[in-house]
């Protein structure tokens, strides 16, 4: 290989770097706006609550909000997965070059590396989880607690809520079959 190529592969390698940071950065952003929809959607819960006319309030639309930003969140968390693992293939091809990963520590070729950041992202997994569970869980709660009347008689609204939600869920903690592994070196 010539030596432009070199300074060409440095770039690529560079670049898709800020890629997976950015990407990282927006699973983060994902978790920020569930978090601000969930207590946007508990504040009007209690909001409307306060009218008391609850006979004409759309309290069983509002309440399926709680699934869609689960959703939301498990979709996002996996677009960001799927990112990141594609972005950290082409990083080890790139670290293969001419033998480098053989004489030079190789982050994503080596499968040690690949393993403790597996375990170490696994935790951002449970935080979605957990915030899925325990948003959902508050906010329908919340809902049958302030709404009894609404909910006593048809109770399908939350029900269908805590379906999607544990939906959600289980993309959510699925997501470790999509994590980064490196495949066998080449030589």
């Amino acid at each position: 290989m010539s030596a432009k190529s070199f300074v060409d592969a440095n770039y690529r390698f560079v670049a898709a770097y800020q890629e997976v940071n950015a990407r990282i950065g927006q699973r983060q952003q994902a978790l920020a706006l569930y978090v601000t929809l969930v207590v946007s959607l508990l504040a009007a819960l209690v909001a409307l609550r306060i009218q008391r006319d609850s006979i004409v309030l759309p309290v069983e639309w509002l309440v399926q909000g709680f699934p869609v930003a689960a959703a939301c969140l498990a979709l996002l968390n996996h677009k960001s997965e799927r990112a990141i693992t594609n972005l950290r293939q082409f990083l080890s091809e790139l670290e293969q070059l001419e033998g480098a990963h053989q004489h030079l520590p190789s982050y994503n070729t080596d499968a040690r590396w690949a393993a403790q950041a597996n375990k170490a992202r696994r935790f951002h997994d449970h935080a979605c989880a957990v915030l899925v569970l325990g948003g959902s869980g508050v906010g329908l709660a919340t809902a049958w607690n302030l709404y009894p009347d609404r909910f006593g008689a048809s109770a399908w609204p939350l029900w269908l809520s805590a379906g999607v939600t544990l939906v959600s869920v289980g993309i959510i903690l699925l997501s470790t079959r999509w994590h980064y592994l490196p495949k066998a070196r080449k030589s």
